[in-house]
């Protein structure tokens, strides 16, 4: 990881939006995302034009934008076989589509910008009961957090428009040595050490998170069950 100003992680492939409708389990959902051409505005709470089912769960300031790697899409091809799903981009519920960038190239706390959005790199996604749904696999969203593959969410501090072939530009990475994927590992499979775990709750963490790893720190237990919305 580098903390220099500048970088460049890769190139926006897709913006996709999605209206809520009727699901499963007599709830709404807006998960089936589509792709739309030309610039798309991101205001505060997300992508002009997209809706979420169940606000309480999804959505709002810290959860405004979904970013998923279409890298994953690959592993998920030979985990599942071969769904129509995983054709396009879309699959996850994500806003943000790109090829090269994963969990493994965001920090939390990274501020980046597309187009003339300015977005903050707030959390890990917390998969919920609609993908076992939307995949046909029973136990989908459980996959997703122990595989890691669950992308990300952007609170936007400086909303603007983006479209596909906008770059991803780091501005600011102040915790360059906490990836994604280092602290969806201390979170969901118990990795690192009691210090690092007590580092890590220095963090500008959502709630959800430092309570998970508050109550390793007490316990030294964090089941992943604890991340199941």
């Amino acid at each position: 990881m580098t903390a220099t100003t500048g970088l460049v992680l890769g190139v926006l492939d897709t913006v996709l939006v999605g209206r809520a409708e009727d699901y499963a389990r007599g709830e709404r959902s807006a998960i089936g995302k589509r792709p739309v051409n030309g610039p798309v505005t991101v205001g505060p709470v997300g992508v002009v034009g997209d809706e979420q089912g169940d606000p309480v769960f999804h959505g709002g300031p810290d959860k405004a934008v979904h970013h998923y790697a279409r890298d994953h899409y690959a592993c998920w091809q030979r985990d599942l076989g071969a769904l129509p799903l995983l054709d396009e981009p879309g699959a996850f519920g994500e806003n943000l589509s790109s090829n090269g960038i994963t969990e493994a190239d965001v920090c939390i706390g990274d501020r980046i910008r597309v187009g003339t959005a300015v977005l903050r790199v707030s959390q890990g996604r917390r998969p919920c009961w609609k993908l076992n749904v939307r995949f046909g696999v029973p136990d989908m969203a459980r996959r997703v957090l122990r595989t890691g593959r669950t992308g990300w969410y952007y609170a936007v501090e400086q909303p603007g428009t983006l479209c596909a072939s906008d770059e991803f530009l780091v501005l600011d990475r102040p915790y360059p040595e906490w990836p994604m994927s280092r602290l969806l590992h201390l979170v969901l499979h118990r990795g690192g050490s009691a210090a690092e775990v007590a580092d890590a709750v220095r963090l500008p963490l959502p709630d959800s998170w430092r309570e998970t790893l508050e109550r390793r720190l007490r316990t030294g237990s964090a089941a992943d069950e604890d991340w199941m919305e």
